[in-house]
């Protein structure tokens, strides 16, 4: 009887050094983050690809930066302006970026090398489709545009991708029927300013500083595209799915909406990785995306959107697993 209760006193004994075990295992876990100098703190340097000049995705990587260095104090980020989201998708697949924003369209249409390799790590804000014109134009939809000189954005740039189809569900030729200009943000308004261009569109998070500028001293119009969903969405192509009608608040460029919404089409964006990047790495810049909202939102409205609800419906990609290892370790 004795020898019996010898036995549970060592079974105790056992399993109170394996809970200790486990205890010590997690702490010194949490200490090589927190910790100077812990050895499975991320370290090094990586490359993230943003956009061109004066755009959404410029502003929030330069933000987001800033609070990963506070968060991630011995990585050091990079920023390659790019022009825009087809551009990097392909700077990741090939292995040129480390991290990239990018719209969900884009992401779907890429089937070049390393295609299988592209991770998520959030969904992020959506862009807003926006056809700018002289607040004179006769241009009332996007059928209009037949005719006129319309930037359409640079050849590598998700802004084109969507041109491309929206004025393919107008009903016109990109080719024959309109002349697109080739330009990025900054050329497109300046050709709009001076009458080099009759309209052109941006897809961006809203509001997008060039566009506000432009509107500072210049009289312009937003032309609602709500009447092009339906068209879009019965092209033959997959990643038309990706758009989704939306409305412009008022007070995204309240000068020019003066107190009107406009209906328009939107799609999301994501951050993105490879199969290549560590994980430790992968779930620290996931939670400096999560916690920095609040932050980087006060600069960038758009960064407002960003929501740790919705931050892992991040199709057509799935989610890297140290994204996902964050997002199971902040689940109720």
């Amino acid at each position: 009887m004795n020898q019996g209760k010898g036995w549970e006193a060592q079974l105790r004994s056992r399993r109170g050094i394996t809970a200790a075990v486990a205890v010590l295992a997690a702490a010194g876990l949490l200490l090589s983050w927190l910790l100077p100098g812990g050895s499975d703190r991320p370290s090094g340097d990586v490359t993230f690809a943003t956009g061109v000049p004066n755009g959404v995705y410029e502003t929030y990587g330069e933000l987001l930066r800033e609070e990963t260095a506070r968060d991630l104090p011995d990585v050091r980020i990079e920023l390659a302006p790019s022009q825009g989201s087809v551009d990097n998708v392909r700077r990741l697949a090939e292995g040129r970026a480390d991290f990239a924003v990018a719209a969900s369209d884009a992401v779907a249409a890429y089937d070049g090398p390393n295609a299988r390799r592209l991770r998520a790590c959030a969904r992020l804000y959506d862009d807003y489709v926006q056809l700018v014109v002289p607040e004179g134009s006769d241009i009332e939809r996007a059928a209009d545009l037949k005719g006129k000189r319309v930037g359409v954005g640079e050849d590598e740039s998700g802004v084109q991708l969507i041109a491309r189809r929206l004025v393919r569900a107008a009903g016109l030729d990109f080719n024959r029927e309109i002349e697109p200009v080739g330009k990025g943000l900054d050329d497109m308004q300046e050709g709009l300013r001076t009458g080099d261009l009759d309209a052109f569109f941006w897809s961006g998070g809203l509001p997008t500083t060039s566009v506000r500028k432009l509107a500072e001293d210049t009289d312009i119009k937003l032309v609602p595209l709500d009447d092009l969903i339906t068209p879009l969405h019965q092209q033959d192509d997959e990643a038309t799915r990706y758009y989704r009608a939306a409305v412009m608040p008022p007070d995204a460029y309240p000068d020019v909406q003066r107190d009107r919404a406009v209906k328009t089409i939107a799609v999301a964006n994501l951050l993105l990785t490879t199969d290549r990047t560590d994980d430790r790495l992968t779930e620290g810049l996931t939670r400096s995306v999560i916690r920095s909202r609040d932050g980087i939102g006060k600069k960038v409205h758009a960064a407002q959107k960003v929501d740790l609800r919705t931050a892992v419906f991040t199709d057509p990609l799935q989610l890297h697993p140290g994204a996902a290892r964050y997002y199971r370790s902040v689940k109720p």
